[in-house]
């Protein structure tokens, strides 16, 4: 799984100058004569035969005879460096799920193309009568016996995550201790911080768990950054209205007071909209920072969104009570 992905590669596929129209395109492709089985995607490059964008084969068919390769190709391309190894371009199928990935040099040259049924056989040995989907899996199970060799690596590799959550609730006990006046004042406050920690952490794990299924399909965007917390704050007005209702009768029951009811409920509410955008906004920056989401998007979200919900909760309990 150390070696270079490099020895996988093929070098038969087809480079196209982003100034080809895409007649011109069509008629060099019926000419060209692939060594292998299949090309799936066709690769654009620019004057100093740099990787500019890819072409599917869809788009291909699809376009006029006059546009041009500029126009109608996808420039947001995803490709493996050269120096990569196998364990790391297995990550870029699990990821990304494309059949195909370029391999670049420092320039942005191409240098081969590895595709998945080729990488299954030659690395793995798997069938191409397998599944898409299945081919996917199996990547994904041999990806963790890798990372899995031995309880020294995962403990390597899990603990500097752990360490968040050692902060986050250092974090937090400073912060109720800033408020210790508030909480002795108050005993009431005090009988809710349980609640408010694990109400925070609920709520955001939903939130992570959608964004974690969405960011397997979806690119991201600012634009759907935007629409997915938008979504979110919709879905979080119920859900802190309701919340805060709940919270308000059980106050109300215990303490018998209107005010210190109201002042609870309505800050936890707050906390559960701050919840919702927390479990949407971090796992996104990993995911764009192209950190491991399935080790380190729990404890971090739920870290800072335990600092989050203390310091809401407490700061307005300690103004207005």
């Amino acid at each position: 799984m150390q070696r270079p992905v490099r020895e996988f590669a093929r070098r038969d596929f087809v480079q196209l100058p982003q100034t080809m129209g895409v007649g011109e395109a069509l008629d060099f492709i019926r000419d060209y004569r692939s060594l292998g089985e299949s090309l799936i995607y066709f690769y654009v490059v620019d004057d100093a035969s740099r990787l500019v964008g890819v072409l599917q084969t869809r788009a291909l068919l699809t376009a006029q005879p006059e546009e041009s390769l500029a126009d109608v190709m996808i420039r947001q391309v995803i490709a493996i460096p050269e120096s990569a190894t196998v364990l790391e371009a297995c990550e870029f199928f699990v990821l990304h799920k494309f059949l195909a990935f370029p391999i670049v040099g420092r320039d942005r040259r191409l240098t081969g193309v590895v595709d998945i049924n080729l990488f299954n056989e030659e690395v793995f040995g798997i069938p191409k009568t397998e599944t898409r989907d299945n081919l996917f899996q199996a990547i994904g199970f041999h990806i963790a016996q890798a990372r899995y060799a031995s309880p020294l690596q995962m403990f390597r590799f899990r603990f500097p995550w752990l360490l968040v959550t050692i902060a986050g609730g250092t974090v937090c006990a400073f912060v109720a201790q800033a408020h210790e006046q508030t909480l002795e004042r108050t005993l009431v406050v005090a009988f809710f911080l349980t609640l408010v920690l694990a109400l925070g952490e609920s709520v955001a794990v939903q939130s992570l768990a959608l964004v974690l299924e969405t960011l397997r399909l979806q690119r991201v965007t600012p634009a759907w950054f935007f629409n997915t917390c938008k979504r979110e704050v919709v879905t979080a007005l119920p859900l802190s209205a309701a919340t805060a209702l709940v919270v308000f009768i059980v106050v109300l029951v215990l303490d018998h007071a209107i005010w210190p009811a109201v002042v609870i409920s309505g800050s936890l509410a707050i906390g559960v909209g701050a919840a919702c955008l927390l479990g949407i906004s971090i796992p996104t920056l990993l995911h764009v920072a192209k950190l491991d989401l399935t080790i380190a998007a729990g404890p971090i979200t739920l870290a800072a969104t335990d600092v989050a919900m203390l310091l809401l909760y407490l700061g307005i309990t300690s103004v207005l009570l």
